[in-house]
């Protein structure tokens, strides 16, 4: 599961920064924005409650 998170994190990431530098694909970088901040706190929460 922390490879998928890691995985989607790092997609994310990829699309921001190619939102950023391609013209006219500004939303894709909001986009990715919104996704990464979902994962990450869907990653956080999933830790806290994960039996060690």
């Amino acid at each position: 599961m922390l490879t998928l998170i890691v995985l989607l994190l790092l997609l994310w990431v990829i699309g921001g920064i190619a939102g950023l530098v391609l013209k006219g694909l500004l939303w894709l970088f909001w986009l990715s924005l919104i996704l990464f901040v979902i994962t990450a706190v869907f990653g956080f929460i999933k830790g806290l409650f994960t039996k060690k």
